[in-house]
Order: structure tokens, then C-alpha cells, then sequence
């Protein structure tokens, strides 16, 4: 009966806000999961940036339909007093559930095996090139399919993190340490999906948060804002983000350096995934990533050394990391020019961050297999347990929404993105130079190398 239930205010709730005591609401019922949290697939992490508050759009953004039946084993007892769905939040549920009905969810199209055997074949083409002939022409092109390999891998290990490749958790576990996931690779590009559920899960609970979205925390090298400069405490990474001389120089000409940096950006991802694997934090299968890691600098290391010089070598190397510059520069498109802000996720604004921290990249049907679907960032945030052969599909309905709630629909071609992006980072490099702004002494140093834009 109703007068038997039990109910707790929304600022009760948000008492329960932290490690060891972390509960959560979905659909006004209670739930407690502090012991969960270290067991949860998703990690730790989302479940700490959202706690104390009501996770429902998450929950049904991120978990199939057989999930809510697990959740009772969590109740507490307690429902929410005055829990009221606001009108963006009932017309995106009813989307999800229309997506439901319709086994959008479960409709995987042939996306995996195309993939996959373009893989193959690409892999196939680039140790023939560079086993069986000595032409620096066919090594460079050798290296620029070696970089288009990586890149296509990167998207269906992306796709297999978001469980929507195969129809069992085993086989996509497969495909996530052969292939790799969103640049991380274990066998093929070398970069830990371990690491990649970390930082991934996190951006797309605070997705554009200064202080809890790891993607936009790139300081000393990039700031997207001028509220990075004044050294906020990352949330992710358990510290401050200094914004010392040494960034203030390198940010100041942050919109010169973008590309070449991304040139080279899959050194970072290399280095951040080693120390993620070796170091102590709770990192899941810590075995099968370190394993898939030794079997990509096996493989190599050993294909470059079969080049007949080191010029030959170099440029082998560098070529294959500039071509996948490309999927680095799309990541940073998606989201370094849209709406940013500071603070943790709200649950109940979540259709809402979602919009305003995403941005579209438009392109014709033949395409979508460059940007393996994530052009439809939006889409791909706000169902982003849909399979990619579906968003160009569903991208008219989410922009109906979004007109319908005042909410903005950002799309550009991807050279209007670059260009957007470009200015974004230069406004911010130009506030860097400000002294007022930038709280950073000045001196004769900083003058000699800044007085040219």
C-alpha cells in the first residue's frame, strides 16, 4: 500500500555520494550500490560521478532491458519524495523503448564482419608490402594502410566496448583484445581496452566537464577553456591540473601546434596504457591486456626491422601515425568546440549535457565507414548501446527532439568542425597570453616568445 512505502528527499540522497556509501536512484526507487561499485563492468567510476543523484536516462542509455532485474537485490526500500520526470526525459525514454520494440538494439547489420575483413585484408596487403618488396613507395603505402588498419580496428573495438558487435559477452571480449577499442588495441594497436573503459566510461557520464570529462583534461599541452587556467583538480585523475608557465607557453600557441601533435598523439595512448597495466589501481583482465601488449610489440617492432634502412624505418613509422592523426583529430572535433562546464554530472539533465557537449560531424552515406559512425557523436552518446548501422537512421529523430526542447543539434562538415576547432583553441590561446587572465607571472622570456601571434 501506499502509505507503507518509505521515501527520502532528493537531498538525503545526495548524503550517499561517495566510496563506501554510494546509492542511486532509477524511476524514484532507491538503491544501494556501494558493494557493487567494485564489481560493476562499467567500473567504479561512473557510479561515483553520478552518485547521490537520479541515474535513470544513464542507466537506460547504458543497460539492456534484462539488466533491470538485477537491480532488486539493491533496493534499500526507500523511493524518492516528489520524483518528477521532466518532458526531455519522458520523450527520450519513449524513444529507447520505440528502439527496443523495434530490436534496434539487437539488429547488428554485417558492420563487424565487413570490418573485420577489411582488417584482415589491410593487415594482409601491408606485410606483403613490406616482407616481399624493397620500393620506399611500397612501404609508404604500405604504412599508410598499416594507419587506415589501426583506425578501422579502433572503431570496432570501440563498437565491441559498448557490447553491441556480437550477441555474447564472450566473443565480444575476443573481439576487444584482438582488435583494440577506441585506439586501444591490445594485439593490433597496442593500446589496452583496459585503459580505454576507464577513461571512455567516465567521458561519456560527465561528458564536457572540466573536472571530470578525462578527454578534455589535456593540460600542459591543450586547454579548451580559460577555466582550465585556473588549475582545477581532476576528479579522474585524483589531481590538480597545473596551469604553470610551462603550460601557459605551450597553450599560447596551442592552435599552431593541434595538428603536428596529433601527428604523433598515438605515443601518448602508448605510454598511457603501460602506465595504467603496471600500475596499482583495480585495472580488469590486467593479465590478458599485459599479454596483449607483449604480442603487439612483438609483431612490431619486428615488421619495422625487416625495412631494409633506417630512413626506410622512420618514415614507416611516422607515415602510419600521421594517417591516424585523422581518427585523433575526429575525437577532438566531436567535442573541443561544443559547450563545456564545470562540476559532476547531473542525472537529471542528462539528455540535455549530451546535446550541449557533442557536435556532429555531416558527411554523405558512403562515409560513415571513415568515421565508423561516431560522426554521429550525438546519437552515439545518447543511445550509445545502438549499433552504428542505425544512427544515420535514427539522426532525424534526435534532431526532432532536440528542436522540439529548445535543445541545440550540432552538425558540420568535418572541414567547418576543423575550423571551428581551430578557433576554439586559438580564443583560448590568446586568453593564455593574457596576464589577467592567466595568473602567471610575466617576464622578459615570456615576452620575447610570445610577441609574434
Amino acid at each position: 500500500m501506499e502509505c507503507d512505502k518509505k521515501y527520502i528527499t532528493i537531498q538525503q540522497l545526495e548524503q550517499h555520494n561517495k566510496a563506501g556509501d554510494l546509492w542511486v536512484s532509477i524511476n524514484g526507487k532507491v538503491y544501494n550500490v556501494s558493494d557493487w561499485s567494485k564489481y560493476h563492468p562499467g567500473g567504479e567510476t561512473p557510479l561515483l560521478n553520478l552518485a547521490g543523484k537520479d541515474v535513470t536516462d544513464a542507466f537506460t542509455a547504458y543497460h539492456p532491458t534484462t539488466a533491470w532485474q538485477y537491480l532488486n537485490k539493491f533496493f534499500t526500500g526507500y523511493r524518492l519524495k516528489d520524483y518528477e520526470v521532466s518532458e526531455v526525459s519522458k520523450d527520450y525514454r519513449n524513444i529507447i523503448h520505440e528502439f527496443t520494440k523495434a530490436g534496434m538494439f539487437e539488429n547488428k547489420g554485417h558492420t563487424a564482419v565487413f570490418t573485420l575483413t577489411s582488417v584482415a585484408a589491410m593487415f594482409g596487403f601491408v606485410f606483403y608490402g613490406v616482407l616481399c618488396c624493397n620500393s620506399l613507395w611500397v612501404h609508404l603505402c604500405s604504412a599508410m594502410v598499416l594507419g587506415m588498419a589501426w583506425i578501422q580496428s579502433a572503431y570496432i573495438g570501440h563498437d565491441s566496448g559498448h557490447y553491441i558487435v556480437m550477441s555474447g559477452h564472450g566473443w565480444n571480449k575476443f573481439v576487444q583484445l584482438i582488435t583494440g577499442n577506441c585506439l586501444t588495441g591490445n594485439c593490433l594497436t597496442g593500446i589496452s581496452i583496459a585503459w580505454w573503459k576507464w577513461t571512455h566510461n567516465a567521458h561519456h557520464i560527465a561528458c564536457n566537464s572540466l573536472d571530470y570529462d578525462p578527454d578534455l583534461q589535456h593540460i600542459p599541452v591543450f586547454a579548451v577553456s580559460s577555466r582550465l587556467f585556473n588549475s582545477v583538480t581532476s576528479s579522474f585523475y585524483g589531481r590538480k591540473l597545473e596551469f604553470d608557465y610551462m603550460a601557459r607557453i605551450l597553450i599560447s600557441y596551442q592552435h599552431w601546434t593541434f595538428y603536428p601533435i596529433m601527428c604523433v598523439a598515438r605515443v601518448n595512448l602508448y605510454i598511457q596504457t603501460l602506465l595504467l597495466l603496471f600500475s596499482k589501481r583495480q585495472v580488469q583482465d590486467r593479465t590478458l591486456n599485459i599479454m596483449g601488449i607483449i604480442v603487439f610489440w612483438t609483431w612490431f617492432p619486428l615488421l619495422v626491422s625487416w625495412l631494409p634502412n633506417w630512413s626506410h624505418r622512420v618514415m614507416f613509422v611516422l607515415t602510419s601515425f600521421v594517417v591516424t592523426s585523422i581518427q585523433h583529430v575526429q575525437f577532438c572535433l566531436n567535442h573541443f568546440s561544443a559547450n563545456v562546464y564545470v562540476g559532476p554530472p547531473n542525472g537529471n539533465d542528462w539528455f540535455e549535457k549530451q546535446t550541449n557537449g557533442t557536435l556532429d560531424i555531416s558527411c554523405s552515406p558512403w562515409m560513415d565507414w571513415f568515421f565508423g559512425g561516431l560522426q554521429f557523436q550525438l546519437e552515439h552518446h545518447l543511445f550509445p548501446r545502438l549499433p552504428r548501422c542505425h544512427l544515420r537512421q535514427v539522426a532525424p529523430l534526435v534532431r526532432d527532439l532536440c528542436n522540439k526542447h529548445n535543445l541545440p543539434y550540432n552538425s558540420l562538415s568535418f572541414w567547418e568542425a576543423n575550423e571551428l576547432t581551430i578557433r576554439t583553441l586559438k580564443m583560448a590561446a590568446m586568453e593564455a597570453r593574457d596576464v589577467n587572465n592567466s595568473g602567471v607571472s610575466k617576464n622578459l622570456l615570456w615576452e620575447a616568445v610570445t610577441i609574434h601571434g
